[in-house]
């Protein structure tokens, strides 16, 4: 049952993850309102997309907790697990559409593998969910007889076939044409607001990012940097913050990943390898 006295569907307490010694997450603490578009922004390697898999409870914390109106997710055993993932959709980074499968049975998937829908009303949903992506006309067609755009948005389609409170999106303007990606972040602003959902969306475009979203966290280097308005992010004075939004290529952010120094690897003098 929907926890609907709490602002926020999603809230990560303390939470760190790491993948072998490599910490992604470091107690990290943040939030994912009700009703809103959240963005998730950053550097690459930040921990974006391990975020969304956290969410969905394919990855664990290894200490923290990471709840779902108010439940936790690392805690859950199979069966609560495949009901909460029942109430989240997914739209993974190019699709990820069944290659074999029509757009129609694409879409069609998640409602004959989790509900015990007739046919006939399955084809209604179906039909209807991809009328609000547009692309209803294009049902009878294969994955590969579409453009990229449109498998984005058939994609979308499939992610809200079974009516989530909270959608995930991984990075959903990828490699999309202008017209495209302007296409995108209308449906996701339109979706969100007309049925009620919960969003939330990994991307480095932060033109459109920062006109869709109503909330915005950045992480950096295994921590949150920032969590809080569009208009408060574009103010802020954090220097990994203003370098992201900005696109400098100098500061915190460094170009060369952390290693040993130039004359160790090259075996040249101290001087010598300071002076390049």
């Amino acid at each position: 049952m929907a926890n609907t006295a709490s602002t926020s569907l999603v809230e990560f307490r303390n939470l760190s993850f790491s993948y072998g010694d490599h910490r992604v997450l470091d107690s990290v603490s943040l939030t994912i309102p009700r009703g809103k578009v959240t963005a998730l922004i950053g550097p690459m390697g930040a921990g974006k997309t391990t975020t969304l898999r956290l969410m969905g409870g394919e990855q664990k914390a290894q200490s923290g907790a990471m709840l779902f109106d108010g439940q936790d997710v690392g805690q859950m055993d199979q069966t609560q697990l495949y009901a909460a993932r029942r109430r989240m959709g997914m739209l993974f980074q190019f699709g990820a559409l069944f290659a074999d499968l029509s757009v129609f049975d694409n879409v069609a998937f998640p409602l004959r593998e989790h509900t015990d829908l007739a046919e006939p009303l399955i084809r209604d949903i179906v039909l209807m969910k991809l009328n609000a992506v547009g692309l209803r006309g294009a049902r009878d067609l294969m994955p590969s007889e579409v453009s990229g755009g449109m498998a984005r948005r058939i994609a979308l389609a499939r992610a809200i076939a079974l009516d989530p409170e909270l959608v995930m999106y991984d990075e959903p303007f990828s490699g999309l044409d202008p017209i495209s990606l302007k296409t995108a972040a209308r449906l996701i602003r339109q979706l969100n607001d007309s049925m009620g959902l919960t969003s939330v969306f990994v991307s480095h475009e932060t033109k459109h990012t920062l006109e869709l979203a109503d909330h915005v966290i950045v992480l950096a280097s295994g921590k949150v940097a920032f969590e809080g308005s569009v208009n408060a992010v574009r103010a802020s004075s954090d220097p990994m913050v203003v370098q992201y939004l900005n696109a400098r290529p100098d500061g915190p952010v460094r170009f060369h990943f952390p290693g040993a120094a130039v004359e160790q690897d090259f075996g040249l003098p101290a001087a010598i390898g300071n002076a390049t």
